[in-house]
């Protein structure tokens, strides 16, 4: 069964990839996902926020103690310490020895806080080896005087600096909520962008009740979440020129066929892979290839797009003649 998936310009082995979450920056975990086999891994997102604000506490330390010896500073955290490092080192060294140890490709995921950030580390992580880039521009334009022109114009500026420090392939991960989605996409691409994850999954806060205060907790997505991402992963295939990535709401082989017939290259990995553990890969590349089996299929390229817009000849599911029909259909019978 031939699985093999171009993405970003790279050959893969098959379609999935291990989204990036914080267990991707074990190595052990690492090597179980290769061993399962996974087409490629996305390491944990390198924050500039969260280094610059680490190594500020770091330096602060210091400064408090104008006569502290030598001695005295090996009692503090190395500069490289935590999960994630109090600096860059860590991150480089994770892309270095995942490149080493692993099988697959290794994509770094960054998310910056300036331009100078965004370059500065994206030229780092190309340094150190990763086999593409991942722009995990997390931005919540919570000023209510910001127009959307001026917040799709802060992801153009992100890719176009990024791309002119590195030469590795580029994919951008998107949120949802632009105006026009279909034609933001489109001018990414126009700008650089070798790939488009869709959708970049916000965290939104809840209300405790009990203790009237704002909480947040991490929810892992379930099937019911993949119809948005499934629905533009349709309408984008075989209408922009770069690799798609579907992400959000996997949990078996069903999401992953809906997501390969609606047309996307990849199909992102974490919430499945957090509750069964990296041995549900190979189930899901078995279930994938005994689909694929029973209608005496022999590879992806058979069935990629079959449900696209760009390949449908009737386009109500997507448009809103069959919202009316739904809504009529759905108030006939339960009048009946």
């Amino acid at each position: 069964m031939n699985l093999a998936t171009p993405y970003l310009g790279l050959e893969l082995r098959n379609p999935l990839i291990a989204s990036s979450s914080s267990q991707n920056g074990d190595i052990d975990h690492l090597r179980r996902l290769d061993d399962a086999g996974i087409g490629a891994v996305v390491l944990p997102s390198v924050f500039q926020e969260q280094l610059e604000a680490q190594q500020s506490d770091f330096e602060s330390l210091l400064a408090q103690q104008p006569n502290h010896s030598p001695e005295a500073e090996s009692y503090l955290p190395p500069i490289d310490s935590g999960p994630y490092g109090l600096g860059p080192e860590h991150h480089l060294a994770l892309v270095m020895r995942a490149k080493r140890e692993l099988s697959v490709p290794v994509i770094a995921s960054l998310n910056g806080s300036s331009l100078s950030g965004w370059t500065r580390y994206a030229a780092l992580l190309e340094e150190a080896g990763a086999d593409a880039l991942e722009l995990n521009i997390y931005f919540v334009p919570v000023d209510i005087e910001e127009p959307g022109t001026a917040v799709e114009q802060r992801y153009l500026d992100v890719l176009g600096a990024v791309r002119q420090t590195v030469k590795i392939p580029v994919a951008v991960k998107m949120p949802p909520y632009f105006s026009s989605v279909g034609h933001m996409a489109k001018r990414l691409v126009e700008a650089g962008a070798d790939g488009l994850v869709l959708f970049n999954r916000y965290l939104q806060p809840d209300i405790n009740l009990t203790r009237m205060e704002l909480s947040s907790e991490l929810v892992l997505s379930r099937p019911g979440e993949m119809r948005l991402p499934l629905m533009w992963t349709a309408l984008l295939a075989g209408r922009i020129e770069a690799s798609l990535a579907a992400s959000t709401g996997v949990e078996n082989v069903d999401q992953v066929l809906k997501y390969l017939l609606a047309g996307a290259d990849t199909v992102m990995l974490a919430a499945a892979i957090l509750r069964h553990g990296p041995t549900y890969v190979r189930t899901l590349l078995e279930d994938l290839e005994a689909w694929l089996e029973s209608r005496r299929l022999e590879s992806l390229a058979q069935i990629r797009g079959n449900m696209s817009w760009s390949r449908l000849k009737k386009h109500d599911n997507y448009i809103r003649a069959n919202y009316l029909h739904l809504l009529e259909t759905f108030t006939s019978a339960h009048n009946a």
